[in-house]
């Protein structure tokens, strides 16, 4: 080789050492607007998404909230008129008894009052019985089988006699002087009076002093 060509060969083979090496660089690709549409569609889903769970989550509880707040309404409603009922009931029960009591109560001593006038006969007829008399015994010991059985029913008779005169229970029809007693005391008893269970069957007729 002649030298004009060494040295040709010698000043490619320095021009090429001092060209560096080129290096390779990715370029971005451009994505079609689909995709990009796409992804776009993904991202703003996944908040919407979050948003949507969290206001459904919210909606419950407040909703059951509210229903439970509305269940325990009527519950206490409920109650509350139970309860009236129960009393109402109460009241008619009482009243309805204390009805039949009164209507019993009248009923008993419109039959006593049938019957007084017999034992005032009895009464009339063995005080004017004579002593010893095995007739007279007959009546008194009815008479007292009479008045036992209606003592047993509540008939009671009504004390007059040296007692306060009491409009309650007593019927003056006649007034004395006497000093010997006290004033408005009862001297005499005309006609025996009667009560049946504390009330007044009739009236004891007597005579007060003034």
């Amino acid at each position: 080789m002649s030298e004009e060509n060494k040295n040709t060969a010698n000043e490619q083979e320095e021009t090429e050492k001092d060209i560096p090496e080129t290096e390779t660089v990715n370029e971005p690709t451009e994505e079609s607007p689909e995709a990009t549409a796409g992804q776009d569609a993904e991202a703003e889903k996944a908040p919407e998404a979050d948003d949507d769970k969290e206001t459904k989550s919210k909606t419950s509880f407040f909703g059951k909230k509210k229903k439970d707040n509305k269940l325990e309404q009527q519950i206490e409603e409920l109650t509350d008129r139970l309860k009236r009922n129960m009393a109402e009931f109460d009241n008619f029960r009482k009243r309805t008894e204390k009805e039949k009591s009164s209507m019993y109560v009248i009923g008993a001593k419109d039959i006593i009052e049938k019957i007084l006038p017999v034992v005032d006969n009895f009464e009339r007829g063995l005080a004017q019985a004579p002593q010893d008399d095995p007739f007279a015994d007959g009546m008194e010991k009815i008479y007292k089988q009479l008045t036992t059985t209606m003592e047993g029913m509540g008939v009671e008779p009504i004390e007059a006699v040296g007692k306060e005169f009491n409009p309650d229970f007593h019927n003056a029809v006649m007034h004395v002087e006497d000093e010997s007693v006290g004033e408005n005391i009862v001297v005499e008893e005309l006609q025996k009076g009667y009560t049946y269970k504390g009330f007044v069957v009739r009236h004891s007729m007597v005579k007060v002093a003034n």
